[in-house]
C-alpha cells in the first residue's frame, strides 16, 4: 500500500490581539476551487483513501446490499389534498430521484406526472431539488435545481397542461421562492458573493429577467432573507433573520405589486416569527421570554403595542412552533426535552396534548396544505420504529395510520429497546441521551457502541429511525445521540448555554455521555467507542479528540467545521458574518482568545489519536473542503500513533455529499466498514 499523502508546508502568519498564529497548510484553500496542485493533492487523498479501504471492498458491498434490501424502492408518499387535487411522490427501482406526481378529483383518477426528478438529474453526477411549488390555481409549476453541489439553484417553470418549460429562467438563486394569488407573479431570493440570502425580487411571467423588481436589499451582513406564505394564503412574510435577530414584513399576496410593512422592526436579541388567522396574527416571541411566548396582534395594526398574551412564558417548557387551522392551533413544545403537541380549539379555548407512546421520539409535522380542515398530519419516529404518517382529527381525537415506512428483510421492532439515559456533566448538568439496542444486548461493556452529536445553531438532533443502522445493532452495536448543549433539545437556554463563551460546554457534555456509556452504565467501553458528527459536529469531533483522544476508537467527521479562527476572520466567505453571532467575532479579544482555545485545527498536538475517517465537498459552499483537508494535513503531521487516518473529499458534490439514494448508502457503507474494520468486526 502506498504512503498518505504528505502535504507540504507554506506557512502563513497571522497577528492578532498580540499573538502570532501559523497556519502551515493555508495554501489549500482555494475559494475558486481550480489550483492544480490542490486537486492533485485531493486526488492524492482520494488515491490513498481508496486503496487502504480496498480490502473492504467486498463487505462495503455486503453492507450496501443490506441496507438497500431493507427499502422498498417501489414506493409512494401519502397523498395530500390540495383544492381538487391529490399530490404525492413516488421512487422507483434503479432510480435514484423522486418523481412527483398528482391526481385530480379522486385517488382513483389517472396520475399526471408533474416532475422527474431523474430525467432532471441525467447526466450529472450531482443533484439536488430545492424547490417544488405549484401556482394557487394548480396550473403551474415552479421548480429549482442544483446540479453541483453549489447550493446556487436555477429556477424555471412547467406549464402543468402540457408538460413543457416556459422560457423563464433564472439562475443564481435560493430555494426560497413564493406565488402571489394572482398566479402570474412569483418572489424569489438571491445570494451575494458570500452566498448569503440577501435580496428579494419579483418576477412576472413572460418577462425578462433583467426587468425583475428588486423588492428587499437587506445590507447587513448579519442577516438572512427568505419569503414565506402564511398558511391561509392569505400573506407572503419577507423574512429576516441573524442568529438571534428578526423581523417579519407581509403583503396581501392578492396584492404583488404592493408595500411589505413590517410586524415590528428588528430589535436585536429579539427573536419572533408569524403565523395568521381570521383577523389577527399569531406571535412566537422570546421578547422577555427566553423559551418564548405566543401573543397575537390585529391584522391591520400589528405592531408590538397591540400584542396580547396567548400562551406565556413558561421556564421548563420550550414553544418552537405554532401552526394556525380553520378552528385550530397545533402548537409544538417540548417539555424535559421531548417533543409535544398541544392542541388549542379557537372558537373555545379547548386544549389537549397528543400523546406518543415511546420514552424517546421524534416528531414532524407532516403534509397540511388545506387551512379549512380538522384533520392534522403529523410524522412520528423514535430510534426503533419506522417513520409513520397518521392523520389526526382534531375534533374527536382520533389517529389513523395512514403509513408506515416499510422495513423489508423481516425487521421487527419488538427486538430492540430503545432508552433515554443521563449523563452528568462537569458542572453538575444532567445531559440525555437518546439510545437504541437489542434486547439481548449484554450491559457489561463488551459490545460496541455508535455515538453522534451536534449540539450547535439551538437545533434539536432528532431521535428516529434509520433502516442503515440495523446493520450495526445487528452486529451487536448500540447506537445513541447525545443531546448536548448548544442544540435546543431542552430548551433556548440550552441552547445559549452551549454558545459564545459558553461553547466548551457542547464538548464536554459529550465527553460526559462518551464517559457514561463506558462506565457503570455498561454499554460498552472506550476502546469499542465510535464517535460521529458532521459540519458543526465535525467541529464537535475535532474539540473532543484534542481534548480526549483516548475518549473513542474510530472518529468519522464529516464536511467539519474545523478551521474556526481562520474562517471567522474571512468576511468574504459564506456565513462568516453572520455566524459571528454563533461563535463570536475572533477581532474581539475575548472571543479570540476563547475560541482559539478549542478550534481544532490551531489546538492539534502530539497525541496518539484514535482512527479517523475524515469527509469535504470540493463545491461545498458552507464549510470549505480546505478545512478538512488542512485538517488531516496536520494531524498527519503531528499524531503519534498509527491508526488510520483517512480523508475522501467528494469532487462533484457539497455539503450534504452524493446525492441520491444510492449515492447516500455507498457513503454509509464506506463509514460502517471502515469502522468495523478497525474495531476488528469483520469476518
Amino acid at each position: 500500500m502506498s504512503k498518505p499523502p504528505v502535504a507540504r508546508i507554506e506557512e502563513v502568519t497571522t497577528t492578532l490581539h498580540g499573538q502570532t498564529l501559523v497556519d502551515p497548510y493555508a495554501w489549500l484553500k482555494d475559494t475558486t476551487r481550480k489550483d492544480p496542485e490542490m486537486l492533485a493533492h485531493l486526488g492524492a487523498e482520494n488515491d490513498f483513501c481508496k486503496q487502504s479501504m480496498a480490502h473492504l471492498e467486498e463487505f462495503q458491498k455486503e453492507l450496501f446490499d443490506e441496507m438497500l434490501g431493507r427499502i422498498q424502492e417501489d414506493d409512494s408518499s401519502v397523498p395530500s389534498r390540495k383544492g381538487n387535487f391529490w399530490y404525492y411522490s413516488r421512487t422507483v427501482v434503479g432510480k435514484q430521484y423522486s418523481i412527483w406526481c398528482r391526481k385530480e378529483g379522486s385517488l382513483d383518477a389517472d396520475e399526471q406526472v408533474l416532475l422527474d426528478e431523474n430525467a432532471l438529474a441525467d447526466g450529472h453526477d450531482f443533484f439536488k431539488l430545492g424547490a417544488f411549488a405549484v401556482s394557487p390555481d394548480h396550473s403551474l409549476l415552479a421548480y429549482a435545481t442544483d446540479t453541483d453541489g453549489s447550493e446556487r439553484f436555477v429556477l424555471r417553470f412547467r406549464d402543468l397542461a402540457t408538460g413543457q418549460d416556459l422560457p423563464d429562467v433564472i439562475d443564481n438563486l435560493k430555494p426560497s421562492i413564493e406565488w402571489a394569488n394572482d398566479n402570474q407573479t412569483l418572489f424569489y431570493v438571491v445570494s451575494d458573493e458570500a452566498d448569503r440570502p440577501y435580496r428579494l425580487f419579483r418576477h412576472l411571467l413572460g418577462t425578462e429577467k433583467s426587468q425583475d423588481v428588486l423588492v428587499h436589499d437587506e445590507s447587513d451582513e448579519r442577516f438572512y432573507l427568505s419569503i414565506d406564505k402564511t398558511r391561509d394564503e392569505r400573506f407572503l412574510l419577507l423574512e429576516l433573520g441573524s442568529s438571534v435577530t428578526s423581523e417579519v414584513s407581509v403583503l396581501d399576496a392578492g396584492d404583488p405589486t404592493g408595500s411589505f410593512r413590517v410586524i415590528h422592526p428588528r430589535q436585536q436579541d429579539m427573536e419572533y416569527d408569524v403565523a395568521h388567522h381570521g383577523g389577527h396574527f399569531y406571535i412566537r416571541t422570546n421578547d422577555q421570554a427566553v423559551n418564548f411566548k405566543l401573543v397575537r396582534t390585529p391584522t391591520d395594526n400589528p405592531g408590538k403595542a397591540n400584542w396580547q398574551e396567548v400562551i406565556p412564558h413558561r421556564p421548563a417548557v420550550y414553544l418552537t412552533g405554532v401552526r394556525a387551522f380553520a378552528d385550530h392551533l397545533v402548537i409544538s413544545e417540548r417539555d424535559n426535552g421531548l417533543q409535544q403537541l398541544r392542541i388549542r380549539k379557537l372558537s373555545t379555548g379547548d386544549e389537549h396534548y397528543i400523546e406518543f407512546p415511546e420514552p424517546t421520539y421524534s416528531v414532524s409535522g407532516g403534509s397540511n396544505p388545506e387551512f379549512d380542515t380538522t384533520t392534522f398530519r403529523f410524522g412520528y419516529t423514535s430510534p426503533k420504529s419506522p417513520p409513520s404518517v397518521f392523520d389526526y382529527e382534531l375534533e374527536t381525537r382520533e389517529r389513523t395510520l395512514r403509513k408506515e415506512q416499510p422495513v423489508l428483510g423481516g425487521y421487527d421492532k419488538s427486538n430492540y429497546t430503545v432508552e433515554r439515559v443521563w449523563a452528568t456533566a462537569d458542572d453538575g448538568t444532567k445531559v440525555p441521551i437518546s439510545l437504541v439496542y437489542r434486547n439481548d444486548l449484554p450491559k457489561d461493556g463488551s459490545r460496541p457502541f455508535w455515538l453522534t452529536g451536534y449540539g450547535s445553531y439551538g437545533m434539536s438532533y432528532p431521535a428516529r429511525f434509520s433502516s442503515t443502522r440495523i446493520s450495526l445493532l445487528d452486529r451487536g452495536f448500540a447506537v445513541g445521540v447525545a443531546h448536548i448543549r448548544g442544540g435546543g433539545d431542552m430548551g433556548r437556554q440550552w441552547y445559549e448555554n452551549g454558545k459564545y463563551l459558553n461553547k466548551k460546554n457542547t464538548f464536554s457534555d459529550f465527553i460526559a455521555a462518551a464517559d457514561h456509556l463506558c462506565g457503570e452504565s455498561g454499554f460498552t467501553s472506550h476502546d469499542k467507542l465510535v464517535i460521529s458528527g458532521g459540519s458543526a459536529g465535525g467541529l464537535l469531533m475535532g474539540a473532543v479528540l484534542n481534548a480526549r483522544p483516548d475518549v473513542c476508537r474510530v472518529a468519522v467527521a464529516n464536511v467539519p467545521f474545523v478551521d474556526l479562527i481562520n474562517t471567522m476572520l474571512d468576511e468574504t466567505l459564506p456565513l462568516t458574518v453572520v455566524e459571528w453571532e454563533e461563535w463570536g467575532n475572533p477581532k474581539d479579544d475575548k472571543y479570540f482568545d476563547y475560541m482559539l482555545s478549542y478550534s481544532p485545527y490551531d489546538n492539534v498536538r502530539a497525541a496518539d489519536y484514535p482512527a479517523m475517517l475524515i469527509t469535504g465537498g470540493l463545491n461545498d459552499p458552507r464549510v470549505g473542503y480546505w478545512e478538512p483537508a488542512k485538517w488531516v494535513a496536520k494531524l498527519r503531521a503531528q499524531k503519534t500513533s498509527d491508526t488510520p487516518l483517512l480523508l475522501k473529499t467528494e469532487m462533484g458534490a457539497g455539503h450534504g455529499g452524493k446525492s441520491g439514494r444510492y449515492g447516500v448508502l455507498e457513503d454509509v457503507a464506506l463509514e460502517f466498514a471502515f469502522a468495523l474494520d478497525v474495531l476488528g468486526l469483520v469476518k
